[in-house]
């Protein structure tokens, strides 16, 4: 009995599918969408499922819905001052007040005429961002089932990700737009509503024809399957384009093994493409306004995607797409299966954005519940890839510096490459600001959206890059690997990280969890004293924060020569393997975290020494790294890191 009891606790993967069959019809004079919808849903759970969710994200764009609310509540909390001495308050500036003033004909919204499960029409309420559905008979488990839905939507003026003639003039930015069925998984029901940020989504196949005025170019997720009729630089070179009569144009695209589909539209859109020689063949595309002002930057775009993708699929593993999107609009970046929408050329966000990829679109956690894992991965990513670009290829003051852009941390003489230094700023410039909240919340129940970016990009990628500190960077690039191999189109959670971490380090790590992911607690640690014992020099260490690290400890001579000591944390049962070769390294015992001293004899006086430092790399996230270096027999005073401008 107790084996039969121990077995059937153990948690056994599965995941729901849904198959999208979508005709809409967009029109381009009242911004008006109608369409039909068929869903066909596998529940793959152990579970008899008695309601189903659907989102209807538009509805969020109407005065007094829960965005509009939340958004006005935020912007009352003050932040402090900028430079100029106006006050700083908590808005997303992109949303603000803008959504309670909309007038009847600029808000959104999605409405379901009808809803049929297998034939039959079902009992339907709205939660203004959710629809439940309470079917007249229950979906067992290993069964499918069917609904067909007929809809009709207005595009909301562009406020946040989606909608209508956005800054940059662009016509359409179609995300989030269709009834969408909510993810299900083994902790039940996810009917977020739709309140700023970060999304989940069902795995499964698009097959979706759009329908609008033939003068307007659509670039978005899924591979054309008219492309002799579209044409806008879609067909085949050389091949002729039959246009149909009339003044509306098909669009029929068709996205396999994917967890949402996106779209634009604009009649001064203009179409890049090439495809690039990987395993997929994928083709490169580049959508843009003819009419913009960075036209140039918008086609170094191109040549910069097709440059770095051999470089991509080597760190972080292949793209398995036959295409992906670069499309002019939305409202600043946002990530969407084989596309995204971006408001302008800038290569950081180029390469942000297509990292979700990775981290998002073959990775599909819980953004709501596990943002960091999307944006703080991505904001990871995205630094390692900006790195190699502007070193390998690009025309710019960084490509012929071999530190590469750098941010000096505190008074140090000492700095992290692009991405990585910004990500430990923006996490020192959270903890200096008191608003700190464990990364284990939810990602619209933050109390300030400073607090959620900091959290969910910049402690996110520091998680990345100090895990590379703790367990060498060649093995946490291993396990980026092997996590990207294990679960791509799945569902990952922390513990799956965490588990696949453990194997290829070979040690244990879930103290990393709970200290970085789970607390608040920080990391600070400090030489305390040097002094001659018998004419050896004695070191004492001291951990001054209240979350325990291993320590590397680098010790230089007068004579020229190094000593790396490292002081493995107990917790880890094991050690990380040495990084590189220069000079000797000692490996000692482990430190416990109960005790906040650690005493260090090395074989040589004080006089000998030249230099005491600890981590010298800095990618242990220290939050006082004044007191970790001694030179000269002098220990420095204790230093904090300045405060980042909350602005910023």
């Amino acid at each position: 009995m107790f084996f039969c009891a121990a077995a059937t606790a153990q948690r056994t993967y599965w995941q729901q599918k849904a198959e999208y069959k979508m005709a809409v019809k967009l029109d381009v004079h009242t911004n008006r969408l109608t369409g039909t919808e068929q869903v066909t849903y596998y529940n793959n759970s152990p579970d008899t499922l008695h309601r189903i969710f659907f989102h209807l994200y538009w509805n969020a764009f109407q005065p007094g819905s829960m965005m509009d609310v939340r958004s006005r509540e935020l912007g009352k909390i003050v932040l402090g001052l900028n430079e100029k001495g106006d006050t700083v308050r908590d808005w997303d500036s992109r949303v603000r007040d803008r959504i309670l003033h909309l007038k009847p004909d600029e808000i959104g919204y999605d409405s379901v005429v009808t809803l049929k499960m297998d034939g039959r029409r079902q009992e339907i309420r709205y939660h203004e961002t959710i629809l439940e559905v309470l079917p007249d008979r229950p979906v067992l488990p290993g069964s499918s089932v069917r609904f067909d839905l007929i809809f009709k939507c207005q595009v909301p003026v562009q406020i946040r990700r989606s909608g209508r003639d956005n800054a940059a003039g662009v016509r359409y930015s179609m995300s989030q737009w269709y009834p969408k069925i909510c993810e299900y998984d083994y902790r039940g029901w996810h009917p977020t509503p739709y309140i700023a940020r970060e999304f989940y989504g069902v795995w499964g196949d698009y097959d979706v024809t759009i329908d609008l005025d033939k003068h307007y170019l659509v670039g978005g997720t899924g591979y054309l399957q008219n492309p002799q009729q579209t044409g806008y630089g879609y067909a085949a070179a050389g091949t002729k384009v039959s246009s149909p009569r009339g003044g509306l144009l098909s669009w029929h695209f068709y996205a396999p093994n994917v967890h949402d589909f996106m779209w634009a539209a604009d009649p001064r859109y203009r179409h890049l493409s090439q495809t690039v020689n990987n395993a997929a063949q994928t083709t490169l595309h580049v959508i843009y306004k003819k009419d913009t002002a960075s036209a140039a930057a918008w086609q170094e775009v191109l040549k910069a995607a097709v440059r770095a993708l051999p470089f991509i699929e080597k760190h972080f593993g292949p793209y398995p797409y036959k295409q992906y999107s670069f499309i002019q609009g939305g409202d600043g970046g946002m990530e969407y299966p084989m596309g995204t929408l971006i408001a302008g050329p800038s290569l950081g966000t180029v390469f942000h954005e297509w990292m979700h990829s990775w981290y998002q679109m073959m990775l599909g956690t819980n953004e709501s519940m596990y943002p960091w894992m999307d944006e703080g991965f991505a904001t990871y990513a995205e630094g390692k890839v900006s790195y190699y670009y502007y070193h390998a290829y690009a025309d710019s003051v960084f490509k012929d510096d071999p530190k590469g852009r750098e941010i000096t941390l505190g008074k140090l003489d000492k700095a992290l490459p692009l991405g990585a230094a910004d990500a430990y700023r923006g996490y020192f410039s959270l903890v200096e600001s008191g608003l700190a909240e464990p990364m284990t919340t939810h990602a619209d129940h933050y109390e300030t959206n400073f607090a959620y970016g900091q959290n969910a990009y910049s402690k996110g990628a520091v998680f990345l890059e100090q895990l590379g500190y703790i367990t060498g960077a060649q093995v946490r690039d291993s396990i980026l690997m092997q996590y990207y191999r294990k679960w791509r189109f799945k569902h990952p959670d922390p513990n799956d990280f965490m588990r696949v971490a453990e194997k290829v380090s070979g040690m244990q790590l879930d103290w990393y969890q709970e200290y970085w992911i789970n607390t608040t607690k920080t990391i600070d640690y400090g030489i305390e004293d040097l002094k001659n014992e018998d004419g050896h020099a004695q070191i004492t260490l001291r951990r001054i924060g209240e979350m325990p690290m291993p320590v590397d400890l680098l010790v230089r001579y007068k004579d020229g020569h190094t000593e790396m000591h490292y002081i493995p944390l107990y917790e880890m049962f094991g050690t990380k393997p040495r990084e590189d070769s220069a000079g000797r390294r000692i490996v000692h015992k482990p430190w416990r975290w109960t005790n906040p001293v650690y005493h260090l004899s090395l074989p040589d006086s004080v006089s000998a020494i030249s230099s005491i430092e600890i981590d010298p790399s800095q990618r242990m996230a220290d939050t006082g790294r004044g007191d970790n270096r001694v030179s000269g027999g002098i220990i420095i005073g204790r230093a904090r890191h300045p405060k980042a401008d909350l602005v910023n």
